[in-house]
Order: structure tokens, then C-alpha cells, then sequence
């Protein structure tokens, strides 16, 4: 069987939320777990999955176990229907924690074949030789880093990696490194961001998903806690009295400025077609991506708001030449600071 994979070495600033926080990321965490028992295998294959990014932290997933089966399916409770009308972020959302499911069962000697299903994601396992992986390890490492980066270029060969993990039949990849392209990445970002913050329906939903303090964010498991930002901790009450004082079309445009002319590039993921399924497959190939690039050292980072605003995304389109095709996913990346690591909910939480 597989030996165990080494730990993650947990900084001081993973831990800064304080012992009840650090002690419950360094669970979430911790190497594969290694088992000969079945239900035990597929639930730690879950936990692997609910390591996957999604939008604000909403985890909108659940998790059917049967025998050498595993099915994913979207919760449609965990919605996030203001800035994903038609559901396009839930379904990369299902596409990455598939993606990370896929690799923990092929460390741990399982193949795994996915099947997408209009209501529901089947994966089905048989039994292979492991398949070693650097990314697997990065399941455990990875984490959205909101943070400005050290502002160099990455080398050709680490670009091309990051552009090989991301290789998946039907969705393309944009690498653009070019000072001028990020720019104008830049311009679009503020464009999208200046609509959402006028739209006080996305503002109370982000609002929603933010956990101020480290006691709210245990509770839930999910969300973006403050701390993740740089942010202070505060009292719910204050905390959502600052929350409405500091945001601001200015305070945003200026953060995200900051932040992409840090970045060394931006990638822009898009599908074949403007579907579910495609959506999915979207997520499968940003997972990887993400994975790799932490294993080589780098940082990544959602700026979604191009693609989250339909009369923007049009035009994005177009600046990026796509004709009719749909930019799905904009990623800043580059070397940065490590920042502590978000929750997730329990594995007994999401398998129903």
C-alpha cells in the first residue's frame, strides 16, 4: 500500500488565528490518511475533495457513499445566487473537489473513472498500482492567496508546467504575463468590481459569507474568514459595522491594483461550451492548476469579477478574442507570503 505522505509543516502564520483555529486547520490538513478499511478509504477521499476551492468558501457540495462509488453532488442550499445566477461557480466548484478526489485515490491505489451526471457527479473506483504525484501533496497545501506578490516574472519552464497541469480536453488556457495584458486585466477587474459594489443585493451576500472572528468561523466552517485578508478579528456587531464603512468602489479598485501589478501574470480559463458540464471541467483543469503552481512555490488567486458581470464579460471576451466562447476563470499567480488557511466543514457534514 502507499506509504503515508509527509506532513505539512505548518507556519506561524497558518497557526496566528490562535489554537483553537491552528488545531483545527492542522486536522483538516494532515497527511493522507492510509486505511485498509473501505468506508474509511472513501471518507478520507471525501475530506481530500472538501479541500478543493469554491466560491466564498461555500463548499457546495455533498458526497453519496456506496460501495466503490463516490457521487458528488451540488447543494444547492450553499447557493450563491447574486453573483452565480446560473450556477457557473457552483459547478467548478463540484470540478475541483473532483479533481482532488481523483488524485488522493490514485496515491492510494484506486483508478478512478468520473462519469457527469446532469444531477449528480458518479466517480467510480477499481482497484491499480498507486500513481506517485507531487500534486497530491499540494492538496493539503494549497490555499487562495489574497495577498500582494513579490511582482517577478516566473521562469519559461514553470510557466509551461503550470500550463501542462491545466491541460484537459476541450478547456484553454491563457497565460498572460505581458505588463500591458495585465493591465488590462486590471481595467476589467475595476470595471466589475465598480458594478458589484453598486449592487447592494452582492454586497449583503458577500457580507453573509464573511467571518469576522475566529469563534464564527469554527462555528460554520466556511466562508472567508477576515483573518485570511489581513484583516483585524472583531465582534460580529463591529465587524459588520466596518464591513459597511471601508468597502468602497475606491478601496477595492485600489486593493485589487496593488495586487495584480504585484502578480507575475493572470491565467483566464475557458470551456468549450457555456454548460454544467463544461463548468465542471473547467474546475477539474483550475484545480490542477492550482496544485501545481503550489508545488513549484506559487501563489494564486481568484479575480473573478470579469467574468462575474455579464455585461463586462462580454467585453472581456472580445478584448481576449474568444468569438462566442465564455471566459470562465480569471487567476492572478506569482510568488508570495503564506497566509493561515481556511476551514472547511466536517466529513460527516457533507456525505449524505
Amino acid at each position: 500500500m502507499y506509504a503515508a505522505l509527509p506532513g505539512v509543516a505548518m507556519t506561524n502564520a497558518a497557526c496566528a488565528a490562535g489554537d483553537g483555529y491552528g488545531a483545527t486547520v492542522r486536522a483538516l490538513r494532515s497527511p493522507l490518511h492510509e486505511s485498509t478499511e473501505q468506508v474509511a478509504l472513501l471518507q478520507e477521499l471525501v475530506r481530500c475533495a472538501t479541500l478543493a476551492a469554491s466560491g466564498h468558501n461555500t463548499q457546495p457540495w455533498e458526497f453519496g457513499l456506496s460501495p466503490d462509488t463516490i457521487s458528488i453532488r451540488p447543494d444547492l442550499s450553499r447557493r450563491t445566487p447574486v453573483v452565480d445566477p446560473d450556477e457557473h461557480h457552483l459547478w467548478v466548484s463540484l470540478g475541483c473537489a473532483a479533481e482532488n478526489l481523483v488524485l488522493a485515490a490514485g496515491a492510494l491505489g484506486k483508478h478512478a473513472d468520473v462519469a457527469f451526471g446532469p444531477r449528480e457527479v458518479h466517480v467510480a473506483l477499481d482497484n491499480a498500482a498507486p500513481v506517485l504525484s507531487p500534486l497530491v501533496n499540494a492538496i493539503f497545501q494549497r490555499q487562495r492567496t489574497r495577498a500582494e506578490y513579490d511582482g517577478q516574472p516566473l521562469p519559461k519552464d514553470v510557466l509551461q508546467e503550470l500550463a501542462r497541469a491545466a491541460g484537459r480536453g476541450g478547456v484553454r488556457l491563457l497565460l498572460l504575463t505581458e505588463r500591458s495584458k495585465v493591465e488590462g486585466v486590471l481595467d476589467y477587474v475595476t470595471q466589475g468590481n465598480r458594478a458589484q459594489i453598486r449592487n447592494a443585493a452582492f454586497v449583503k451576500e458577500l457580507k453573509s459569507w464573511v467571518r469576522f472572528n475566529e469563534a464564527d468561523a469554527l462555528a460554520t466552517g466556511d466562508g472567508l474568514f477576515s483573518r485570511l485578508t489581513g484583516n483585524p478579528t472583531l465582534r460580529r456587531w463591529l465587524g459588520n459595522f466596518v464591513f459597511n464603512m471601508v468597502l468602497s468602489e475606491k478601496s477595492e479598485n485600489d486593493k485589487y491594483a496593488k495586487q495584480l501589478r504585484s502578480s507575475a501574470g493572470v491565467a483566464v480559463f475557458v470551456g468549450e461550451r457555456a454548460d454544467p458540464a463544461n463548468w465542471f471541467e473547467v474546475g477539474r483543469a483550475y484545480e490542477r492548476f492550482a496544485l501545481a503552481a503550489t508545488a513549484l512555490g506559487v501563489r494564486t488567486a481568484f479575480v473573478n469579477q470579469p467574468v462575474e458581470v455579464p455585461a463586462v464579460r462580454a467585453q472581456f471576451a472580445q478584448w481576449l478574442g474568444l468569438g462566442s466562447r465564455r471566459p470562465d476563470l480569471v487567476v492572478r499567480f506569482g510568488r508570495g507570503p503564506q497566509l493561515p488557511y481556511s476551514l472547511r466543514r466536517p466529513v460527516a457534514a457533507v456525505i449524505v
